[in-house]
């Protein structure tokens, strides 16, 4: 899917931590996938979002919704691709990565 490869070349781009992409095709209504990443502070994951926000944009691709920015997890609603990031506290407080893995 190029969304998906547009998303995490823009995430690598700018130094995300532990890059993942998980298929939910078959596990939620929600998105076909879902991309998670992490970053090393508050100030990098607002970059990481602010890189694919303004990168996609430039190609007329625009988020159904953005929510969290001010928090440790930034989550980007790009319709068939849900984008996560958290500080790496967060992440393994939710670790949506073992959730979904249960749930298969």
């Amino acid at each position: 899917m190029e969304l998906l490869e547009k998303i995490t070349t823009l995430l690598e781009d700018k130094k995300a931590i532990d890059l993942k992409t998980l298929n939910i095709i078959e596990q939620s209504t929600l998105a076909d996938y879902f991309v998670i990443a992490s970053g090393t502070s508050n100030t990098h994951i607002k970059a990481l979002a602010d890189n694919v926000e303004v990168e996609l944009k430039k190609e007329d691709l625009y988020p159904n919704k953005i929510e969290g920015y001010n928090t440790e997890w930034i989550l980007m609603d790009y319709g068939d691709v849900v984008v996560h990031i958290f500080t790496e506290k967060e992440r393994q407080n939710y670790d949506l990565e073992e959730l979904y893995a249960r749930n298969k």
